[in-house]
């Protein structure tokens, strides 16, 4: 699907910046919300996708990007943390679960969907981050996504 804005409604989560927001960047919404989840509870994925499901935003959302991009996640989780621990200055358990969530998705997206630049996905993780996360969240994000970018494009970034 495409990044082509669908909607400027209000979110589940009750953003509205009056900008009309992607089927990607609500998928990407999508799969930070259902990761934390899945992060904070013993719950099967299978479970907080539909619960997903039901969220005003899934209609105008690439739903199969979330889908990917969620049990992708899920089902790589200890690769990701094992390919993102160089780029980070801390321990996860000590990072936000919603920071988390973010640097997941943006190491998963990284690695399997090279079709999308790396500034894109670093920017994208940095919205969500400033939409969802603490208030200096956002540069955390940032700075991470920027240490790994070489690690998970190396090609990419000489180009």
């Amino acid at each position: 699907m495409s990044d082509k804005p669908v909607s400027a409604q209000p979110s589940a989560a009750g953003r509205n910046d009056g900008k009309a927001r992607s089927a990607r960047r609500l998928s990407r919404l999508l799969a930070v919300q259902s990761t934390y989840q899945w992060l904070l509870s013993a719950e099967e994925p299978g479970a907080i996708e539909a619960f997903a499901r039901e969220s005003e935003d899934y209609a105008a959302a690439d739903q199969a990007y979330f889908e990917d991009c969620f049990y992708g996640v899920v089902r790589q989780s200890a690769e990701l943390r094992d390919k993102m621990s160089p780029a980070l200055d801390r321990d996860l358990h000590l990072v936000s679960p919603v920071e988390h969530a973010i640097l997941l998705l943006g190491c998963y997206e990284f690695l399997h969907h090279i079709e999308v630049p790396y500034r894109v996905v670093i920017n994208e993780a940095v919205e969500l981050a400033k939409s969802l996360g603490g208030n200096e969240g956002h540069k955390y994000i940032n700075g991470v996504l920027d240490r790994l970018a070489p690690l998970c494009r190396p090609d990419e970034l000489r180009a």
